[in-house]
């Protein structure tokens, strides 16, 4: 079927296009369908180059002729995607030390392999040109950003996917000391992955589902993390059967029959997690939660039926060379963690809610960044010329913000109200400068190019956009027209709203149906609300956590402004996974009809193994964005590897079964209220659990 999904489903296609990240409602947004109505030949600024002289000295006469030279040179090359490469006396600096080219592109989206290959090649051919004349070029812009980035993060995605398979061998290999379980679950996922990706481009062709190829990085960390996950609950129960004395096959369906529901509601719980993400404001994100929601539900079924069929072909043979499943290790320090919850409830949970509520209490400082710029490597060249260029020109002259003017009635612009619209707009503080307008080709729209003194993607120049700029455009606007901004900084200021919007919506909905699904796998309402009280605990801790060593610490303006979603991607949903096995393993031992204190050692004790080699294995994987030069990866590593080791550690296997003991029989209300279940005792021939008729009792 995964051969058949991949020759026949249909190309999943990439898209940069901002439009496809904000709704119509955004001015944003509005503005780029005026622009492409009134402007469809409009060219779009592509790079800048920066000329300056080795010594920073000002740039002599015969400097200037240099760089004119040299452009001319550069415009003569004709690269494929750029439309034009030119100066003027004009574009010289005020204190005389840089003159700067414009690199003009015709492409909608200059941004693109064919755009980031003319720039290579117009660095290359730039500083052949300059050698021995005493000056030095560098190009900065969006498009040399974007190129930048994208050959940084390169080597990063090697380093996470080549770290990701070595800790998943590893880890695998040193559990069950067997290379076929070592190497299985990555083969199992790979055919996973290709199958979910067969599925969503086949969805998105024929339900006009949205998908976006650039989710794939994420797709992969998803399904290694719910993968292994699953995998793990399986194998680890087998085991445990083994060791008990039954038989392959009969070990295998009852550790099918016992985690399996615990697997489907795990996966349950994920995907709609995933699908809450359909009611956010940002088409990216409701392209990635349907993608996401399907991956999740191909790795669900083939954890109940590919991985079990596997397993069953390959019996015992699948634990060779190892002997060590035939015999119960001394796990000491799982044993330990469950006597102190068995004994101690009280103290644990309260130990527990006091780290997690003072980890949490940084939370309340977090403040979103949207400057990803200042979280690249300083050493990339686009990086170190923007930084010279605010040295003698307006910071926001890389990457100008759009104003438009549209006349309401499609008539022509009076051009004196123009005029004075832009006196208006020039008088904003913190404008650098405001170019005189272009008009469409019908008189009813005018375009002006707005340089901001700030980076297009600082917080200052959000700010501006979103506050005093827009304020000025919309007051200040000529009678009978209509007026927006656009560009960069106001897609971003936009982004903010939209992200605002989306923390008070697809949190909530999610949560609910995640409690829903909770409560249909433990026929309680108590437990799923307690449960989920946990998980936001876990969710602040895990923010403020961010928030001490980023901002407190490492002095940083701000965080990541989706850092909340990435948590709650990848902590909340897939760490939820381990709440599930715990309580469901509480649940089980309550049903064979333990007392409070033996169900929470030996749902703490079996389940330690388990949960510890999952979270494990998927925090190691994004620990590893830690060793990027890049602030943003490295702030969305340490959160996420840091929840999860928080999620399983401390809140599934100490606050939860904790908690769980104290509350008692009230914590499975209204199903099992009296606690009573079939009594059970181990048959000491086999050591497993047998069933008889309940007696009367105290249980949990």
């Amino acid at each position: 079927m995964s051969v058949a999904l991949t020759g026949l489903a249909p190309e999943l296609k990439s898209s940069t296009d901002q439009a496809d990240f904000l709704p119509s409602r955004y001015e944003s947004a509005q503005v780029m369908k005026i622009q492409e109505e009134s402007f469809p030949q409009q060219e779009t600024p592509a790079a800048v180059v920066v000329f300056q002289r080795d010594d920073g000295a000002a740039l002599t006469d015969a400097d200037k002729a240099t760089v004119a030279k040299v452009t001319e040179g550069l415009q003569a090359k004709r690269y494929e995607t750029f439309e034009s490469v030119t100066t003027s006396p004009e574009a010289v600096s005020k204190d005389g030390k840089m003159a700067l080219a414009s690199i003009i592109s015709t492409e909608k989206d200059p941004a693109a392999e064919a755009g980031f290959e003319s720039l290579r090649r117009l660095r290359t051919d730039g500083r052949a040109a300059l050698q021995d004349t005493g000056l030095k070029m560098g190009v900065t812009g969006p498009v040399a950003l974007m190129l930048d980035a994208q050959e940084a993060a390169g080597d990063t995605d090697a380093m996470i996917m080549m770290a990701t398979l070595v800790l998943i061998i590893v880890l695998l290999g040193a559990i069950f000391r067997s290379p076929l379980i070592a190497l299985l679950p990555v083969l199992m996922i790979a055919l996973m992955f290709i199958t979910a990706n067969g599925l969503i481009a086949t969805a998105s062709e024929l339900f006009g589902l949205e998908a976006d190829a650039s989710n794939s990085a994420i797709l992969i960390v998803v399904l290694f993390g719910v993968g292994c996950d699953y995998i793990l609950f399986l194998l680890f129960r087998y085991r445990e059967y083994l060791r008990a004395g039954q038989e392959p096959k009969q070990a295998l369906i009852d550790s099918v029959s016992r985690v399996g529901e615990t697997i489907a509601s795990a996966a349950g719980a994920v995907i709609v997690a995933f699908l809450g993400l359909v009611f956010s404001s940002m088409g990216n994100m409701r392209a990635m939660g349907p993608s996401l929601a399907i991956a999740v539900a191909v790795t669900l079924v083939a954890a109940l039926t590919l991985v079990p069929a596997v397993f069953s072909l390959l019996g015992t043979k699948a634990f060779w060379p190892s002997k060590a499943w035939k015999r119960t290790p001394r796990t000491r320090m799982a044993d330990r963690a469950g006597d102190v919850a068995s004994r101690r409830p009280g103290l644990v949970a309260v130990v527990a809610t006091g780290l997690l509520a003072v980890l949490a209490v940084g939370a309340f400082g977090f403040k979103p960044g949207f400057d990803q710029e200042s979280t690249l490597p300083k050493t990339l060249e686009s990086i170190r010329t923007n930084a010279d260029l605010q040295k003698s020109f307006s910071a926001g002259e890389t990457e100008p913000s759009l104003v438009f003017v549209k006349a309401k009635d499609g008539g022509r612009l009076d051009r004196a109200a123009l005029d004075t619209f832009r006196t208006s707009i020039a008088a904003v503080d913190d404008v650098g400068g405001v170019a005189q307008p272009v008009l469409s080709p019908k008189g009813d729209v005018a375009l002006y190019s707005v340089v901001l003194k700030f980076r297009p993607s600082s917080d200052q120049a959000i700010e501006l956009v979103a506050g005093d700029l827009r304020d000025a455009v919309h007051e200040n606007a000529p009678e009978g027209t209509k007026t927006l901004v656009g560009g960069k900084t106001a897609v971003l200021a936009d982004i903010e709203d939209a992200v605002e919007h989306d923390y008070r919506l697809v949190f909530p909905v999610a949560a609910l149906a995640i409690m829903l699904i909770l409560g249909l796998l433990l026929r309680s309402i108590v437990a799923p609300l307690y449960l989920m009280l946990a998980v936001g605990l876990g969710f602040t801790a895990t923010l403020g956590s961010a928030v001490y060593l980023f901002q407190n610490i490492r002095g940083e303006e701000g965080l990541l402004f989706s850092l909340p979603i990435v948590v709650y991607l990848f902590v909340v949903a897939i760490g939820t996974d381990y709440n599930i096995l715990m309580v469901a393993r509480l649940r089980e031992e309550v049903r064979n009809g333990r007392s409070t204190a033996d169900a929470v050692r030996l749902a703490v004790s079996r389940s330690a193994p388990t949960i510890g080699s999952a979270a494990v294995i998927l925090a190691g994987t994004f620990g590893v964005l830690m060793l990027a030069d890049n602030s943003m990866l490295q702030q969305m590593g340490f959160a996420v590897a840091f929840g999860i080791l928080l999620t399983a550690f401390i809140m599934a296997l100490l606050l939860v079964p904790t908690l769980t003991a104290l509350i008692g029989p009230k914590a499975w209300w209204p199903g099992n209220r009296s606690g009573h279940g079939p009594e059970a005792h181990e048959d000491p021939a086999t050591g497993l659990r047998q069933e008889e008729p309940a007696t009367t009792g105290s249980h949990v």
